[in-house]
């Protein structure tokens, strides 16, 4: 009887990967271990897995780069949420012989997320809660979205279900991003502009682009000069995007009216980082696709993967270049 193959489940910080999906295919096929710790220290991660032949990552929180790789010898599948993976060496693996295993579907959490935002940094929602709990009263003025202009820093599977909402809202919508044209902008309601008029014309820039060499740091003093005093910024795409340390300055500054963030240049955001300080933002802690139904949908989906790849014919393969496109 072969012997079953080592699975490895990281990052599982919320304790539910063995709850919310069916591992049951796995039973005489493999043995599941699960973390619910975050190893930062590259050492402490290639002992952990040093007897893995699968490992089960969720998202980015645990980096693959090829120098990491090269200490897992025995790593023979490495399976992440959503069919692209910044911080996994794709083009290292494939060198390797490892075979990277994604899985599809899901944008309802994270664009109800971004929405959820959109409307919080609005109408400063934390913020009078925080006042009515301490017994202040009414202390300053929201912004309506009726009317106003939401700007799309991509229109993807999450942007333009976000166009949608702010239709519903009667909203105007611009969009760019590198590759959009003006008929796939049109298709989904929003009318393509430069990416400094976007900033320029927005009352909310909402950020739904993935991270790459090309969009690390695509939003920084400038365009946060464009956005204007009255302008306020959403990004649950990916941290590195928005240049942090102009955010935070534009913020004291009052540069800009205020920002919503899902997403941080470092997570878990460090207990010093001066975002936590900065007036007029929402933070929130990389929550956008957690939901018991992606999760169920996503942690489902990886166990189809290791299944395949137990079976011979691997199914939602990753391949070099695929964290780039956008």
């Amino acid at each position: 009887m072969p012997t079953p193959a080592s699975v490895v489940v990281l990052d599982d910080w919320q304790d539910v990967a063995l709850s919310v999906a069916d591992w049951s295919p796995l039973a005489g096929r493999a043995e599941v271990v699960r973390h619910t710790d975050h190893l930062a220290d590259a050492d402490a991660l290639v002992d952990r897995l040093s007897g893995a032949d699968v490992v089960v990552a969720m998202r980015e929180r645990t980096p693959f780069p090829a120098d990491v790789l090269a200490r897992l010898p025995r790593l023979r599948l490495l399976v992440t949420t959503g069919m692209a993976n910044a911080a996994i060496d794709v083009a290292a693996t494939a060198a390797r012989g490892v075979v990277v295993s994604g899985t599809s579907g899901g944008s309802a959490a994270t664009a109800e997320l971004a929405w959820a935002l959109v409307l919080a940094i609005a109408r400063d929602v934390p913020g009078d809660d925080r006042a009515v709990r301490a017994g202040r009263w009414q202390e300053h003025l929201g912004m309506e979205l009726a009317g106003s202009t939401l700007g799309l820093l991509g229109l993807g599977r999450i942007g333009s279900v976000m166009a949608r909402y702010a239709r519903a809202f009667d909203m105007r919508v611009l969009a760019w991003s590198e590759h959009l044209t003006a008929e796939r902008a049109a298709e989904h309601g929003a009318r393509l502009v430069d990416r400094e008029e976007l900033f320029r014309g927005s009352d909310v820039v909402s950020v739904h682009l993935r991270l790459s060499e090309r969009t690390r740091g695509l939003v920084g003093a400038p365009e946060l000069r464009l956005l204007g005093p009255d302008g306020r910024l959403v990004n649950t795409s990916r941290g590195p995007i928005v240049d942090e340390a102009a955010l935070v300055a534009a913020l004291h500054a009052g540069t800009i009216a205020g920002a919503a963030l899902d997403v941080f240049e470092v997570e878990p955001l460090p207990v010093d980082s001066p975002l936590r300080t900065a007036p007029r933002t929402v933070l929130t802690p990389h929550v956008g696709y957690v939901s018991r139904q992606s999760y169920a949908a996503m942690y489902g989906q990886c166990v189809e993967d290791v299944v395949a790849w137990l079976d011979g014919a691997p199914v939602r393969v990753l391949s070099p270049g695929s964290a780039e496109r956008s």
